[in-house]
């Protein structure tokens, strides 16, 4: 594609610069939403050009546009100039990103640690939580380490290749086989351990590979610099100036949990050799070494604890700073431990069989204990931090955190289940031969048709929900198109568009039910595995036929449920490493999960905000000085959170030149609920406020966007009216096709939206802010704006 280059001063943004002249120029800069979209279309235009920018990420203009602020006739130009953002590739770029679906439980646990409630002064509880979360990260990585070391030492090295019948089924694992192999010397138990180890010790170093290598890209962007701001009580941490730049906690979380990684397959492989060197007659030195090594694993666990507890976020200053020792000395000890391990596991041991399941096995149980602990106290704490300054539009009266920090250690169970179950199922094709997994990960897939059950009779009650909504929409649709002739078909539609995208307000309760029920099934599970340690089915043997039979249908079903799940996860993997298209679907995914930036797991996908906002504050800092000129950045759905993110990254100088059009936007609706502390109404007011003019569009048919249900301030509000949606019931002169009914899409095609876009320029001057003097009304007051307080019931 054509590049040019940009026509501006080499100065900072906020450093003096000659301007080349205050043309009067605007500027619309448009932000595309979820999805990703092409700068052809956002600029109606098949002749872009690059303006700045990389094939990442970069800003697009019309080719006839390039050169429009100097331009002779720019003052006699009809409308903005229209600049396009596109940054879809942060998110769905090559083939390598299929590779991040494998990241999915820490990218929830992730969000987790941003959804805790609005609190003021409580400051050490508040680290408290994000203490919390941060262990339940480092918890997803020891499970999912574990499961690694599961499937490759306990059920191919371990049992598999110690029993004849499997290894004589699996001619690959004959060299590890004492029979097949005929005493080979990788035959011996602990060999045959160390060399399974390559495998969990593989995926370790692929996720810290993957970690830094996204780290490289997205933490280490430079945001705007600016002086440290004095605490003074912002109802929102996005305006600091090192909000978006996490590199320092990402590297220190990067190590430790790359020695967490180390440390589980170290522990698994010297558990073993030291359970055996303790046996009556064991060698004295090996079960001295094995007992050194033990204490050198645990201390080295304990340092890696003590980092993740040490030190959150700094947001305040742009911490440049790295923390060598921890960084590089932490990990590369852990990879020593787990050599000396492998060494130690290796030494011969005459007479030393493998027989049952690897030593350990309850491994797997402590985790899930662990975790459903963490969950509680971290539903103790979000209480108690709602409790100190209450919003009646937080999810879940403020537990949404610890509920989303649930799900995403029940998906991490799941997926390590899942491998677990396939992999054995393949290994022992008849069943009888090797014992398989751990018996607390059978009940863990028994648990899952019941809870299939329960969100069948959820997903039963949302509809009944929605169709009672579309029938209550009927009598609304004839009133808001009064003058047309009734068509009960159209009608149906419009307001069953409207039920439907009103569920999304009950999203909440969805999650609340799945979590809670998640957890209760998971203690059963656990409790239930500990009191047995037999399986559901053989655990219900002797009981009452229907209740042993439950347990036999639980078990087969969850098993293969589970399995299924597997190979659909897998497919849709491979799918996505080749399908651009299927990539793109997955990027709307990570659209909506990797805008905050790594603060509770470091191996979550990166956070493409952390390139993407100081990209726009860069864009309207520099713009603005340089030009002169009025500015409106305008924003589609998650593209009006990234415009809402760059403008408080802004000095307030800058901001109040500055216009906000957002439209379809999730800001209120989904973030401020779920993320109350950032988005709450405390925040987005002040944005109101200290930006020049905002207004709001949104439509009742949209499931994403929403109103903003901010005050009014000095006679201005922020949202529109509900726009018409479709824009005509029937035929019209002006739309003599039936209309469609748009949704969250494309709402540059109602002639509000060039409207309020008129009205957002005609208030900003070509220099400074337009002085805004006691009962004047910056933006179209409330006469003009008769809907503007309606929307839709809160859930």
């Amino acid at each position: 594609m054509e590049r040019a280059q940009e026509q501006v001063s080499t100065g900072g943004p906020d450093q003096p610069g000659g301007r080349p002249g205050e043309t009067g120029t605007a500027l619309e800069l448009l932000v595309h939403g979820v999805g990703g979209t092409t700068p052809q279309d956002m600029l109606n235009d098949p002749r872009t050009v690059r303006i700045t920018g990389d094939n990442i990420a970069a800003v697009f203009r019309r080719a006839d546009d390039v050169d429009a602020e100097t331009s002779p006739d720019a003052h006699r130009r009809d409308g903005p100039v229209p600049e396009a953002y596109v940054w879809c590739n942060l998110t769905s770029g090559n083939g390598t990103r299929a590779l991040w679906l494998l990241l999915l439980p820490f990218m929830v646990v992730n969000l987790a640690h941003w959804m805790r409630p609005t609190a003021r002064g409580r400051r050490r509880t508040v680290r408290l939580y994000g203490l919390l979360v941060r262990l339940a990260g480092l918890t997803l990585t020891v499970l999912l380490v574990a499961a690694a070391c599961e499937v490759a030492l306990d059920l191919a090295a371990w049992q598999c290749a110690g029993t004849t019948a499997c290894a004589d089924r699996h001619s690959w694992l004959g060299f590890l086989s004492p029979t097949v192999s005929d005493g080979g010397w990788w035959s011996s138990p602990g060999r045959r351990l160390a060399l399974a180890a390559f495998v969990p010790t593989a995926l370790t170093a692929l996720l810290w590979y993957l970690s830094k290598r996204t780290w490289t890209d997205y933490e280490s962007q430079q945001p705007i610099e600016r002086a440290p701001e004095p605490d003074d009580g912002s109802p929102t941490a996005l305006g600091r100036p090192g909000f978006w730049y996490g590199r320092r906690l990402v590297a220190r979380l990067r190590a430790a949990h790359t020695a967490a990684g180390l440390i589980t397959v170290a522990a698994a492989v010297a558990g073993a050799a030291a359970r055996r060197d303790r046996e009556p007659g064991g060698p004295a030195v090996l079960n001295i070494l094995g007992l050194l090594l033990e204490a050198a694993l645990a201390a080295c666990a304990v340092a890696v604890v003590w980092v993740v507890c040490r030190r959150g976020r700094s947001e305040r200053r742009l911490d440049r700073e790295l923390d060598e020792r921890c960084v590089r000395r932490l990990p590369v000890a852990a990879l020593v431990l787990l050599g000396l391990t492998l060494l130690y596991a290796g030494w011969e041991r005459p007479g030393w069989e493998s027989a049952g399941r690897l030593p350990g096995d309850m491994t797997f149980g402590g985790i899930a204990l662990v975790q459903g602990l963490l969950v509680l106290v971290l539903a103790v704490v979000a209480h108690a931090l709602h409790r100190t300054d209450p919003d009646r539009r937080a999810v879940l009266r403020g537990l949404g955190g610890p509920a989303v920090a649930m799900l995403a250690c029940a998906l991490g169970g799941v997926m390590s289940g899942g491998v677990s179950q396939r992999v054995s199922d393949w290994l022992d094709g008849t069943g009888t031969s090797i014992e398989g997994p751990p018996v607390l990960l059978t009940w863990q897939a028994s648990v899952i048709p019941p809870l299939i059950v329960v969100l069948l009779v959820l997903f039963g009650w949302l509809g009944r929900r929605a169709w009672q909504l579309a029938r209550a929409e009927r009598d609304a649709v004839a009133r808001d198109y009064p003058d047309e002739a009734q068509d009960r078909a159209r009608t149906r539609r419009i307001a069953y568009t409207r039920a439907m995208a009103a569920l999304t307000d009950r999203g909440p309760r969805v999650v609340a039910v799945t979590s809670g029920v998640t957890l209760l099934l998971g203690a059963g599970a656990l409790v239930g595995a500990l009191t047995t340690d037999e399986t559901p089915g053989k655990a219900a043997q002797g009981s009452y036929p229907v209740v042993h039979g439950a347990a036999e249908t639980a078990q087969a079903l969850g098993s293969w449920l589970i399995g299924l799940g597997f190979i659909l996860f897998v497919t849709w993997g491979r799918r996505a490493y080749k399908d651009a298209a299927a990539r793109r679907t997955i990027g709307i995914l990570w659209d909506v999960g990797t805008f905050w930036p790594r603060a509770a797991h470091p191996f979550a996908p990166p956070c493409y905000a952390e390139r993407a906002v100081p990209d726009l504050t860069w864009r309207m800092a520099t713009w603005t000085r340089t030009t002169g000129g009025r500015l409106v950045i305008s924003g589609h759905s998650q593209g009006s959170v990234l415009a809402a993110a760059a403008a408080w990254q802004l000095a307030p100088a800058a901001r109040k030149r500055v216009a906000l059009l957002t439209y379809g936007s999730p800001l209120e609706r989904l973030y401020g609920r779920w993320f109350p502390a950032h988005f709450g109404p405390a925040a987005l007011g002040s944005l109101h406020r200290e930006v020049d003019c905002w207004r709001n569009l949104y439509r009742l048919t949209d499931p994403i966007g929403g109103p903003m249900r901010l005050p009014e301030d000095r006679g201005h509000q922020v949202d529109h009216g509900p726009l018409k949606d479709p824009l005509a019931y029937g035929r019209t002169d002006l739309l003599p096709l039936p209309a469609p009914i748009l949704g969250h899409s494309d709402y540059q095609a109602d002639p509000a939206f060039a409207e309020e876009r008129r009205k957002l320029l005609a208030r900003l001057t070509p220099g400074l802010p337009a002085p805004r003097h006691p009962g004047e009304a910056p933006c179209p007051g409330p006469e003009e704006d008769p809907q503007s307080s309606s929307g839709r019931s809160s859930s």
